[in-house]
């Protein structure tokens, strides 16, 4: 259930906050979808191009700054109009941010930098509960991307949701391993990002209820988990997810819960004898190898990898949001019990994501409840 604010001066009842959301499944009421207007290739920071596909960072690099082209745009767009038509048609109130052109020039006093897009609310923003968390992410690029969400981020405080911002980072050099590199297949994992002020980005976690799971990634380091788990008290627990992707970022193509006891994992990624106890009773879904793409051109200006196929958005416990092309996915979702709807946004990897990363589900239908067994953990 939603929790009331506190009543604001002048007025005798207390507002009840249009954000409530405490997990993956619960019916979906309203959701921010991201937007393409003035997306610009992102700048060739080592903390961008070690988290993308070789392939890409290297195109990436020729081209930072300048907009996207008109090509990609177009063909993203025409595929993320029908996804929000399709949101509406079940009676999803689908909010957006402000149009921005992000190949404006920012500074601080240690570094500038232009902007990257606004197509991903998941990496910038985190719901918990009523509250929403600006998140301190690592890429320069985004800075301020937050900022184009905040038309509808003071409607929401308005009208009764709690709002925060984590500190924000300074992003100099001293957040980032100059002598790092990607470790080999056998190599201990290490990451780019060193302790020297917590950075994450939300998209490395996602929300059982009183339980969150995150992975530690190339955006979001040990301190910043820190921050989270003391920010949410003990109220919450959280829970690391061992990775063995070299390059990673961002859990939601590796470790995705689909319902009360569901978890679907990447097998790449997850060795399933070393989940958290808390999950020994969860079933423990299995992600079939993704269908192969065929385009050269999105081969090649995909930032994401093979596996955005476990990009999905869950309408309830049931209903599930997936990419028409992946039709190894969607069958089985469906032998698993689970009713997919195949929607188009296979255009949408060049700009970052799929149908998680390109939406925050701002409220869903439920309250806030415990799924895990804690005599487990």
């Amino acid at each position: 259930m939603t929790a009331p604010s506190a009543t604001p001066a002048g007025t005798q009842e207390p507002l009840t906050s249009p954000v409530s959301s405490h997990n993956e499944w619960d019916p979906l009421e309203e959701i921010i979808v991201g937007r393409l207007d003035g997306a610009t290739i992102p700048s060739d920071h080592p903390v961008v191009s070690c988290n993308i596909p070789p392939w890409s960072a290297r195109l990436q690099a020729l081209a930072a700054g300048h907009k996207y082209p008109r090509m990609l745009v177009e063909r993203a767009q025409h595929e993320l109009d029908g996804f929000i038509a399709l949101l509406e048609s079940f009676d999803v109130t689908v909010r957006r941010p402000d149009a921005v052109d992000h190949r404006r020039r920012f500074a601080t006093p240690d570094w500038s930098s232009r902007g990257f897009c606004n197509t991903c609310p998941r990496d910038s923003l985190l719901v918990i509960g009523d509250e929403i968390i600006e998140t301190p992410m690592a890429w320069p690029c985004r800075y301020f991307e937050s900022h184009s969400y905040r038309t509808v981020v003071k409607d929401y405080f308005r009208r009764g949701a709690r709002w925060t911002a984590a500190p924000r980072p300074q992003l100099t050099d001293e957040l980032f391993d100059a002598q790092f590199r990607v470790p080999e297949e056998g190599e201990p994992m290490r990451y780019l990002l060193t302790e020297f002020e917590p950075v994450f980005d939300a998209a490395d976690f996602v929300r059982a209820g009183r339980d969150l799971f995150v992975t530690r990634s190339n955006v979001t380091n040990r301190m910043g988990i820190d921050w989270l788990r003391r920010h949410l008290g003990p109220g919450y627990r959280i829970h690391e997810i061992e990775s063995r992707c070299r390059t990673p970022m961002h859990i939601d193509t590796t470790f995705v819960l689909l319902a009360p006891g569901k978890v679907l994992i990447n097998p790449e990624y997850i060795d399933v004898d070393r989940l958290p106890d808390v999950l020994s009773s969860w079933d423990v879904l299995v992600a079939p190898e993704p269908t192969p793409i065929d385009g050269r051109l999105l081969k090649l200006t995909s930032m994401c990898g093979k596996w955005l196929s476990m990009n999905v958005l869950m309408l309830d416990e049931k209903r599930v949001i997936a990419e028409r092309h992946h039709t190894g996915m969607l069958r089985a979702l469906e032998k698993w019990g689970f009713e997919p709807i195949p929607c188009d946004l296979l255009h949408y990897a060049p700009f970052g994501g799929s149908f998680h990363c390109a939406t925050l589900d701002v409220r869903r239908r439920g309250g806030l409840e415990s799924y895990v067994d804690h005599d487990a953990g």
